[in-house]
């Protein structure tokens, strides 16, 4: 029977060595969240300007668009849902660009020729940027991809949208920038 009992102080050490444990991994992730949770950026948070050059060589910059809505969709060439919802992006440029809709896509991860070909493939219509350091994906604390970045025309931050974008999301995300035809 004594054989079955534990010694106290092999217990003790035991607990203590579990509770040290638990508490280095709290105060770890702890540490991570509060640093994490202030350089998150929010909904209503003012949209971080950028500037950077498409695909046609041309400049864009956030702040010129101020006034517009704009949408950022951060991809990669490998991505099935990227590929499959950019139609939509497409339709829905092509039916509210006339009214002030811009949209860019921004890719850090593939070669030129890889994101040419992306283009062509699918016939986008606006501007496509090589974000090859990744500046523009880290000032929107972009960690996945896809993800599209819905900015009012204030350049605030209205939606911060992970994976494939549907048509009627796009459209709820949108739709009070266009409604009764762009008439607000």
């Amino acid at each position: 029977m004594t054989g079955m009992l534990l010694n106290p102080d092999r217990l003790f050490r035991k607990k203590f060595v579990s509770c040290m444990a638990a508490l280095a991994v709290l105060l770890l992730l702890s540490g991570c969240e509060s640093n994490q949770r202030k350089s998150s950026l929010k909904i209503g948070d003012r949209a971080p300007d950028f500037t950077a050059t498409d695909l046609e060589g041309e400049k864009i910059s956030l702040h010129e668009w101020r006034g517009h809505p704009v949408v950022l969709r951060f991809w990669s060439t490998d991505c099935i849902y990227c590929r499959a919802d950019t139609p939509i992006f497409n339709e829905y440029f092509d039916k509210y660009k006339d009214m002030g809709l811009m949209v860019v896509y921004l890719n850090s991860g593939a070669s030129q020729e890889e994101v040419a070909r992306f283009v062509s493939d699918l016939a986008i219509p606006f501007p496509v940027v090589m974000d090859k350091d990744g500046a523009v994906a880290a000032l929107y604390r972009v960690r996945i991809v896809p993800q599209t970045i819905i900015i009012g025309p204030e350049q605030k931050i209205n939606a911060a949208v992970p994976g494939g974008v549907g048509e009627a999301e796009l459209q709820k995300l949108l739709a009070k920038y266009f409604v009764n035809g762009g008439k607000r």
